[in-house]
């Protein structure tokens, strides 16, 4: 892999990765139409995404350090501190949200693995991802907060954002605003929730790695993960200006496009 390669994956995945486009279709289709191939390198796939988590983190390291802290300080007893710690509670949350998706991860890898292998699929997932976030444009003034159920369904959300096409952010932030939950509070929470997933799949696909006697080439990698984290950071603020307005539906006629134009000519 060359470092334009390599930046232009990298822009990609930071930019789609909180974009509610889907970063996953976009890799995939990028792949076949530029004749890249990401999969393959798991060295570069695991810094890929550990840019974007960084980039959470950069953006939301006051309320990270807030979390950790408080979950530190009432380790002891973490189910009473769930009633009046509202880091506590979000911790409990995200745990709760994290188990859908690693289900799917462990039991569905073949039909992940099918998904992946077939552009069409990732297509007919960005049409679906388009018809979900046109659907929040009936959500009016939301007001309610995160709980068990709703987090619940938000990791249903995410799971199913595992399959090619169908964005991450605009499953987990559009199931939130359907669930009543306040525009902010249900991007911060898809936001933050992600980052057990990014380092658990990170983790699994490093340890991969140490069993791999592939040569690594860094300056590919670098350029791949310093792009991924500038745009990621970018992009994150950029949705939350969107969702702030109510007006998160308006990345609905691009995924559909980009389904439709992929349907037609791959």
């Amino acid at each position: 892999m060359t470092w334009w390669q390599a930046a232009i994956l990298g822009c990609l995945q930071g930019l789609t990765e909180f974009l509610p486009v889907s970063s996953s279709g976009h890799l995939v289709l990028a792949q076949h139409v530029l004749g890249l191939q990401l999969t393959a390198d798991v060295t570069f796939e695991v810094f890929l995404h550990l840019g974007t988590a960084f980039s959470i983190i950069t953006v939301y390291r006051q309320k990270l350090w807030s979390i950790v802290k408080d979950t530190a300080l009432n380790a002891r007893h973490p189910l009473r501190a769930y009633q009046s710690h509202s880091n506590v509670r979000t911790v409990w949350l995200v745990v709760i949200a994290s188990v859908p998706a690693g289900f799917a991860y462990v039991f569905l890898e073949t039909q992940l693995e099918w998904s992946y292998a077939h552009p069409w699929f990732a297509c007919m997932m960005l049409i679906m991802t388009g018809i979900l976030l046109a659907m929040t444009m009936v959500v009016r003034a939301s007001t309610g907060h995160i709980t068990i159920m709703k987090s619940t369904l938000i990791g249903i959300a995410q799971a199913v954002s595992l399959l090619p096409g169908m964005s991450r952010s605009g499953a987990t932030i559009s199931t939130g605003l359907l669930c009543n939950i306040k525009p902010e509070e249900a991007a911060d929470f898809s936001f933050i929730m992600v980052l057990p997933a990014i380092f658990g799949a990170s983790l699994v696909k490093g340890l991969d790695l140490l069993q791999s006697s592939e040569p690594t080439t860094w300056i590919p990698i670098l350029v791949g993960t310093s792009i991924a984290y500038g745009m990621g950071i970018f992009a994150i603020h950029v949705v939350l200006g969107f969702v702030r307005r109510g007006r998160l539906h308006i990345f609905a006629s691009y995924c559909v496009g980009v389904g439709i134009l992929g349907l037609l000519f791959l």
